[in-house]
């Protein structure tokens, strides 16, 4: 956990169980640096062994969500060494948003540019202000956005991530919505009750059915349709069997409402 005396993460967590991280660099619009990707990643494990967590939203405070990696800590140590452990350190991370067992949700506002767009992608949701912009501008520096690219590429059509990853050039917040880059886009002033409107439809669901889901739902994506469809199967009836999904079932038979809570 961080202190007051490092706030480059603010946490806070409701009653709940939905925990918000905020990364709080406003004055360098929230750049990656390797001490913020640290922050981030033992946030991460943290979250990952707290079992009563629900639910994860990473926002950002400032005029920005983040400008991806900290250009000018970049440049001040130009070793290939160097850049291999930075870029390592960062896959590491946002391979750990996917792993958690519970969903993320990005909220954003501003600029989401190269590994801060990586980032939007690489939660499982994410709403938008209708004035945010999003670019993998890396390429316009001579820099292929490459990292970026694994997870744009998992979450746009393989055309339009590429002509963002070759142009440099920003799509609007409506653009990404239908590039398939975040799930909403509301007024700036409407971001936070429409975040509080997903996590509330989120957490009024057991906890297990959703931990298995998303583990489910990205092992499935990387492998052939047939090894998909066994797994999915397997962990179907894994969850069939787990008393939230009896339950459910019990009660949508019986025309009343589930009780999550019944043993």
């Amino acid at each position: 956990m961080l202190t007051t005396d490092d706030p480059l993460l603010l946490r806070s967590q409701d009653a709940r169980g939905v925990i918000t991280v905020t990364l709080n660099r406003p004055q360098a619009f929230n750049a990656l640096s390797e001490a913020m990707l640290a922050a981030l990643q033992a946030e991460l494990d943290t979250i990952a062994q707290d079992a009563g967590a629900r639910l994860l939203v990473i926002k950002a405070a400032g005029k920005a969500f983040c400008a991806g990696h900290d250009l000018k800590e970049m440049r001040a140590e130009p070793s290939q060494a160097y850049y291999e452990a930075l870029f390592a350190q960062c896959g590491r991370m946002m391979m750990a948003i996917q792993r958690l067992p519970v969903p993320v949700i990005a909220q954003v506002q501003g600029i989401a540019t190269a590994a801060g767009c990586q980032l939007v992608a690489m939660c499982d949701l994410a709403v938008a202000a209708s004035d945010a912009r999003f670019a993998v501008s890396g390429v316009n520096l001579g820099l292929f956005c490459a990292t970026p690219s694994v997870a744009l590429s998992r979450n746009l059509g393989r055309k339009q991530a590429f002509e963002m990853l070759v142009t440099g050039a920003f799509i609007s917040a409506d653009e990404a919505r239908a590039k398939g880059l975040v799930n909403r886009v509301v007024p700036p002033d409407q971001v936070e009750a429409e975040v509080e409107a997903l996590v509330a439809a989120i957490v009024a669901k057991p906890r297990l059915p959703i931990a298995m889901g998303k583990a489910l739902f990205y092992r499935q994506l990387e492998v052939g349709i047939e090894a998909a469809y066994a797994d999915a199967g397997e962990t179907m009836a894994c969850n069939m069997m787990d008393h939230s999904a009896l339950e459910g079932v019990q009660a949508f038979i019986d025309k009343r409402p589930p009780d999550w809570n019944l043993r």
